[in-house]
């Protein structure tokens, strides 16, 4: 089975060809701002312009090999709005075009599962944090539970936040990163964890009022040492309650090397193994939408155009997850 997916929730455009061991193609363009965050219209319109270019690039591969597609998948949710509206369109018009099934894919389990593909892990814990997304799921009695998340703004957007409120640019964490290698002092900073869900608004907030009075490259140490602590914590509460030997770290921000150090020491201390996919599928690509896409058409889920409504607020526990036990 070969399926054609097409992600484009916020930053990134992107199209990919998989079938069920390789990625075959993939394609992208990536929206950055002129200054400040993402702008949802810009954003949008941004996707629509680059549409054809992108898609018309890797359709021209397949058709180039000699390859038939099976399905269209794309991004439902969750998402920009104005985003979504762009890629669902394009993906409705494939998909009647070529006459193969709609497949309308979560972006948060594709995250999961393209990390999962690329590997090898089984049944993890998983930690996805993303510039919008901060969560710690399983997959139990058929659904990605919700272990534990954020109470405000996820870790990415708390670094993002931060590094904008000192000049630092879009985007923050790799310019975050390297700063705190340079530190020297730990500065105290607000640790909330309540329960298994997480606070970074306040921690945000602190940093920026720490750069002041201190030394950046310390701010920047301090500020990813207690939100990836926090992190963990829950993380590894998690891996108790759901008696998984797994944890699987996916998402954006995950490309973070301190982060993912962190997680490895705390998965040795349990006896557990830890996972990390290749760096370029940390970020939001079409490769994540075509797999879930293909994986979910071969369990018999396929979306109807007119149940084809993108879902800005699609949360990961309301997907059933048909292709995999737990």
């Amino acid at each position: 089975m070969i399926i054609f997916g097409l992600e484009g929730t916020a930053w990134n455009l992107s199209a990919a060809l998989v079938d069920e061991k390789n990625v075959l193609f993939e394609k992208m363009a990536t929206y950055v701002p002129a200054k400040g965050g993402i702008h949802p219209r810009e954003a949008s319109q941004h996707h629509a312009e680059h549409m054809a270019r992108v898609v018309g690039e890797v359709l021209q591969e397949a058709k180039d090999k000699g390859l038939k597609t099976d399905g269209i998948a794309f991004s439902q949710g969750p998402g920009l709005g104005p985003c979504l509206r762009t890629v669902a369109t394009a993906a409705r018009v494939l998909s009647r075009k070529m006459n193969v099934p709609l497949v309308g894919v979560n972006h948060c389990v594709a995250h999961i599962e393209v990390g999962k593909w690329r590997s090898g892990a089984t049944d993890p814990a998983v930690i996805y944090v993303s510039g919008a997304n901060s969560q710690v799921l399983a997959l139990r009695r058929g659904r990605y539970r919700i272990f534990g998340e954020t109470l405000d703004i996820s870790i990415g957007n708390a670094i993002d936040k931060f590094a904008r409120s000192v000049g630092l640019g879009h985007p923050g964490g790799p310019k975050v990163e390297a700063l705190a290698k340079e530190a020297k002092d730990y500065i105290s900073m607000p640790y909330t964890v309540k329960g298994m869900d997480l606070s970074f608004s306040g921690l945000s907030t602190a940093a920026t009022e720490a750069a002041k009075r201190y030394p950046l490259p310390d701010v920047c140490y301090s500020l990813q040492e207690t939100a990836f602590a926090m992190l963990v914590e829950v993380t590894e509460r998690a891996m108790a309650h759901a008696e998984k030997k797994e944890c699987l770290l996916v998402g954006g921000v995950g490309a973070n090397k301190r982060l993912g150090d962190m997680l490895t020491s705390m998965c040795q201390e349990r006896g557990a193994q830890f996972f990390l996919p290749e760096r370029k599928y940390m970020g939001d690509n079409g490769s994540m939408i075509a797999y879930t896409g293909l994986i979910m058409l071969k369990s018999g889920v396929s979306t109807p155009i007119a149940e084809s409504k993108v879902n800005p607020g699609y949360r990961p526990d309301e997907v059933d997850v048909t292709w995999a036990e737990g």
